[in-house]
């Protein structure tokens, strides 16, 4: 996710070094002493003199664990553990090639961003020489297909429908105009690699839309030369296991077909990609929903309730929150796990960590079945033998 950059003073945290069994004392010392007397030299002067001698080094970096405990004894290295925080303000976007095309979506009837949206396709096709992706239902809407002076440029674009064509590999980067519902929407038009993607807020909501319209020409320009900061966002990879049941039948001499009872059990497997939370509810029904919640394949809990949602950083400031969850940076790695009106007062969310493998199905006592829902999209029924 692209984001603008704050013209403020920037936060600067120096993080302590760890030690280990090789470290010199003297010189672990030393640098304390060095500290000691930097803390008392900064708090003796006046507070406009320490601003200007002293300033702390930039360092957001979550400091690196110990990996060697005693004499012997050490870590095992694993590649793909992560082991620090990336400072946001370092990451910034750049190119392998220079882009070439963007895809555009808006925020369907809505009539505001009609003017918006024809203006800035007008600067990326005819200013920009860019190749322009819509969606064919934004197309079909009567204020842009009667347009005739708009028209000219429609004929330039290429459109998709979602769900049938797959556009992937094809677009470079994402330009959003509405508010957060769009961008969760766009998210879920990628399945895998998502580009970077440009929102500018539009709609009611803004949390993940950091961009104003008023300056599009020189924040679109800064993107395509590669001059912007990126933020990075996490999704949850969500497999459905359903359980399908199926009465076993075998056929006489006669052709007959007999049936005796038995059930054969078929697993169909679905698979999204969320980007702000995955939501279990009780659906219609009165009943509290029970439902069992393992973690790398060990029982924590029922959630006895009205559901659990389990959200990624960027969802904790969504859904998760209004039921009373803490909000995470979006860098920080991590889960969140809220019971929604939990029946029991002992279980509050919780966070994990990123890389742990979550299950969630009905419990065998539940006298409903639940509701799962993906970003707000996709809701289907969750019955007892399915899981997620």
């Amino acid at each position: 996710w692209l984001s603008e950059m704050d013209g403020g003073e920037e936060v600067r945290v120096e993080a302590a070094p760890y030690c280990c069994s090789n470290c010199d004392g003297g010189e672990v010392a030393g640098r304390s002493l060095a500290r000691r007397n930097r803390k008392t030299r900064s708090l003796s002067t006046s507070s406009a003199s320490s601003s200007s001698e002293y300033r702390r080094p930039q360092s957001l970096h979550g400091p690196s664990p110990v990996t060697t405990f005693g004499p012997k004894a050490c870590m095992l290295q694993n590649p793909h553990a992560v082991m620090h925080i990336q400072d946001p303000a370092s990451q910034r976007l750049t190119w392998n090639k220079p882009p070439k095309s963007v895809l555009v979506i808006k925020k369907i009837r809505d009539a505001s961003l009609l003017e918006p949206f024809k203006e800035l396709c007008i600067f990326l096709t005819e200013v920009k020489n860019m190749i322009v992706y819509v969606e064919n239902k934004v197309l079909e809407d009567p204020a842009i297909s009667g347009d005739e002076n708009f028209g000219a440029i429609t004929k330039k674009f290429c459109t998709f429908r979602e769900d049938l064509d797959d556009i992937s590999n094809r677009v470079d980067f994402i330009i959003c105009l509405g508010g957060d519902g769009t961008l969760l929407y766009a998210s879920s038009l990628f399945q895998e690699s998502v580009p970077p993607v440009m929102a500018f807020h539009l709609g009611s909501l803004g949390f993940l839309t950091p961009f104003k319209f008023d300056t599009y020409q020189s924040q679109v320009t800064q993107v395509i030369e590669g001059n912007a900061a990126i933020i990075l966002r996490s999704r949850l990879k969500v497999r459905v296991l359903k359980e399908n049941s199926e009465k076993k039948a075998r056929v006489d001499e006669k052709g007959i077909i007999l049936t005796n009872g038995d059930i054969e059990s078929s697993r169909k497997a679905m698979q999204y990609q969320v980007l702000n939370e995955v939501v279990v509810d009780r659906g219609p029904s009165s009943y509290l929903s029970n439902v069992d919640l393992f973690l790398d394949g060990h029982l924590i809990t029922t959630v006895q309730g009205d559901g659990v949602i389990v959200s990624t950083p960027t969802g904790s400031t969504a859904y998760a929150v209004a039921a009373g969850a803490s909000m995470i940076h979006p860098n920080v790695p991590a889960i969140m796990i809220t019971p929604i009106c939990p029946h029991s007062l002992s279980f509050r969310p919780i966070v994990v960590p990123a890389g742990v493998e979550l299950k969630i199905m009905l419990s065998r006592d539940a006298r409903n079945t639940a509701w799962v829902s993906f970003d707000g999209r996709k809701r289907q029924e969750i019955c007892h033998g399915d899981r997620l």
